[in-house]
């Protein structure tokens, strides 16, 4: 792999091309990455991937005026094509007075790179010992009654560098490693299967959850779905367990994203310093976090990132915002810019924590009597501007605070201001990932089933 003096000649490169070609200014973006994935089917090999390459991306601005081109060829004759027809289509774009990059002032200074722990140093996991531990996770799975085949086995690795580079005086980069292994899991046959799923992805392998308790969490999540059908149609308490509740904050992350508030289609666009969830808890976004894969040491926009609280005892406390979206409001960037090497930089949030609540999922279970325990979510109807949301899920049906059997096939229907209000957490998130956040049981939502 390209080692990362390598990545920021390739920037430097792309920046002094570009000046020459006529940009004002500019901010260069190297990535240098490889994976290896590998499926395996009945015991074989069925199918082994391995990539890897440069990309290079340039942005190049004039006045307000700006234009993105991208690469994966480094060659000298390539970046300077890049330049010239980057500065051509960044003279023909349209005037956008919110474009530029960051002051000097304001970059990131002095980050730690190796207190975040983003690169596991042990050896690289071969083909052939991925392809083991898919191998032994599909045979778990198979070993659980019940289980009549197994749609997936898989395990892959990825090492990942980049590097970024502005004229503005910024270059700094960082290299970040992952492993990861799941198990799709069949019970059934013909129109009355069921399948379920469970995966973990880690920085350090060592991290890794074992190939025998992904298969067999697959199996008993797909075995549990034996005999699904539809449950009753009617306005019941709904928990979303663990591994769906954070797509829930994500529509919270979605409303408060600075592109949505900016072009006013949030449903939380007036809600700064209002109430959006319960008292007492608060949604902390920290891209800092120590050995979780979406930790950096700067966002795409070379501006310094840290822990801050997006919501405190219930109360809207910031956007999430990059440079562009942030001057639209009047505001300041809250270090949240995102980009590929094809693209400007967007605003997008890093790693967050709800807080956890004292009751267990079992606890909750038994709070809510009658109602539905969501494991899975499939579609989605939701107006951004208002609220309204509908998803299809399945899961399981509660009655009298017990599962008494599975549920597919259905519709769970509310407003997102409100279930966001109402909402209680468990104290099940799982520390290890990105979006930490707990089971959620929400009350009076309206489900459509048989």
């Amino acid at each position: 792999m390209t080692d990362r003096t390598d990545l920021s000649r390739l920037t430097e490169e792309l920046l002094h091309v570009a000046r020459r070609a006529g940009a004002e200014a500019a901010d260069a973006l190297a990535v240098d990455g490889t994976s290896i994935s590998v499926d395996v089917l009945r015991g074989r090999l069925e199918q082994a991937e391995r990539a890897e390459g440069v990309e290079i991306g340039l942005r190049v601005l004039i006045g307000k005026r700006q234009a993105c081109v991208s690469a994966s060829d480094t060659s000298a004759r390539t970046m300077a094509e890049m330049a010239e027809r980057a500065v051509a289509m960044a003279r023909a774009a349209p005037e956008d007075p919110h474009v530029g990059l960051a002051d000097p002032e304001a970059l990131a200074r002095d980050w730690d790179v190796a207190a975040l722990d983003l690169v596991d140093d042990a050896p690289t996991p071969s083909p052939e010992a991925l392809q083991d531990m898919a191998a032994r996770a599909e045979a778990a799975a198979l070993a659980v009654g019940g289980v009549s085949q197994v749609g997936s086995a898989g395990a892959s690795h990825g090492d990942r560098r980049i590097h970024l580079a502005a004229t503005n005086g910024f270059s700094g980069g960082y290299r970040r490693t992952g492993t990861s292994l799941s198990c799709v899991a069949i019970t059934g046959e013909g129109t009355k299967m069921e399948r379920d799923y469970y995966g973990d992805s880690r920085v350090h392998l060592s991290d890794l959850d074992s190939p025998e308790e992904v298969g067999r969490l697959a199996a008993e999540r797909a075995v549990a779905r034996r005999g699904a059908t539809k449950p009753p149609t009617g306005a019941y308490p709904v928990l979303y367990d663990e591994r769906v509740a954070g797509q829930l904050i994500g529509h919270l992350l979605g409303a408060i994203n600075g592109a949505s508030v900016a072009r006013g289609a949030s449903f939380l666009r007036g809600a700064m310093g209002e109430a959006v969830l319960p008292d007492a808890i608060d949604l902390v976004e920290d891209s800092t976090l120590p050995r979780i894969s979406g930790s950096k040491p700067f966002d795409a926009e070379g501006l310094p990132v840290g822990p801050r609280r997006l919501v405190e005892n219930g109360v809207l406390k910031g956007w999430v915002l990059d440079l562009a979206t942030a001057r639209k409001l009047g505001l300041t960037s809250t270090g949240n810019a995102a980009r590929g090497t094809s693209a400007p930089p967007s605003p997008s949030a890093g790693n967050v924590l709800l807080t956890q609540g004292d009751a267990t999922r079992e606890d909750l279970i038994a709070q809510m009597g009658t109602g539905l325990l969501v494991t899975s979510m499939i579609g989605s109807s939701i107006n951004p501007t208002t609220g309204d949301y509908s998803r299809g899920a399945s899961g399981f049906w509660v009655e009298n605070g017990e599962i008494v059997r599975p549920v597919n096939e259905c519709t769970v229907a509310g407003n997102l201001r409100q279930m966001l209000r109402s909402l209680i957490p468990a104290n099940d998130a799982r520390t290890h990932i990105g979006r930490q956040v707990p089971s959620l049981l929400v009350e009076g939502l309206t489900i459509a089933g048989g």
